[in-house]
């Protein structure tokens, strides 16, 4: 095994025995209920799935078959569920819960409530906070799939402290992924202090995409003149790229521009953002302008693209 890999890995493996602890701890409160916490889960998903099987609760939940036939038949002694033979396939059986199992499951919902609001209530909001970052964070990277937030995403335009420098940061992290170095991140710096020189509230405008507390996306205009304005810093956090974030912020400042009525907006990117630019084209921004550039960690064709508004 590589060495490099070993920090890592004992990582995880803390995380995994502390997490472990917090799920006994979680269990056994559950246990209190009559229902152990796979019983409840299980319960769930039969509740929350069109189409309920038990193949497909294996497949979902990585149970034992035997372990599920048991629990239930459990179950249908008690009256909480319910089989129903599949029209189409006589093999086939679905599962639903009864009255009563959805009486029990709205009990074991709000069971569950309780005990997370046991465990994080004594948390400042913004330790909270993290924490469902974190995990959010630890789902989409083992899951390799987006993971849509359970909170609605909102978008703000008031610039609050912390902001710049948050987007600053994002800046930093995302693109270190695709090669950029140090002096990326200096120039993100420096774009940001040459503009606090001249902020005007008035015609300078951001949009901050926000979920859970958390920052997960940004665009802005800034105005050059009456007549032209450049748009600066957009990104998305990669967890909520493939969401439709990106065009709903892009189309928002695109507006605000035809808004404000200027004849040009411009922006600034790099040959290798095929996804933006794809963005970009779509929203009808043309290339206007292309040179080769080694200030990144390295070498990059940056492109200048250009979307005329008319008069």
């Amino acid at each position: 095994m590589n060495s490099v890999y070993k920090p890592t890995i004992h990582a995880v493996r803390r995380f995994n025995r502390f997490y472990t602890n917090i799920l006994g701890l979680l269990d056994q409160h559950m246990l209190n209920s009559e229902f152990s916490l796979s019983e409840a889960r299980v319960l769930y998903e039969i509740g929350h799935t069109e189409l309920c099987t038990a193949k497909r609760l294996i497949e979902e939940l990585s149970i034992d078959p035997g372990y599920l036939s048991r629990m239930i038949k459990r179950f249908e002694k008690k009256g909480l569920t319910r089989r129903e033979q599949s029209e189409e396939d006589g093999r086939l059986f679905y599962l639903y819960l009864t009255d009563k199992g959805e009486e029990t499951l709205v009990r074991l919902d709000a069971l569950s409530d309780g005990q997370i609001h046991q465990l994080i209530s004594g948390l400042p909001m913004q330790d909270q906070q993290q924490l469902v970052a974190g995990m959010t964070s630890i789902e989409a990277a083992l899951s390799g799939k987006p993971v849509v937030a359970s909170d609605p995403i909102s978008i703000r335009n008031e610039l609050r402290p912390g902001d710049a420098g948050y987007l600053i940061h994002l800046h930093g992290w995302i693109y270190q992924e695709r090669g950029y170095n140090h002096r990326f991140e200096g120039y993100v710096c420096k774009t940001f202090y040459d503009f606090f020189e001249h902020y005007r509230p008035g015609k300078d405008r951001f949009w901050f995409a926000e979920t859970e507390g958390n920052m997960i996306g940004a665009i802005s205009i800034v105005e050059h003149s009456p007549s032209k304005a450049q748009l600066r810093w957009f990104l998305v956090h990669p967890q909520y790229r493939g969401t439709g974030l990106g065009s709903r912020l892009l189309n928002e400042a695109v507006d605000y521009c035809r808004a404000k009525k200027y004849r040009t907006v411009y922006l600034e990117t790099t040959e290798d953002q095929q996804q933006a630019i794809g963005m970009y084209t779509k929203a009808g921004f043309v290339k206007v302008a292309e040179h080769p550039s080694n200030d990144w960690g390295k070498p990059l064709l940056e492109l200048t693209y250009e979307l005329k508004l008319g008069q």
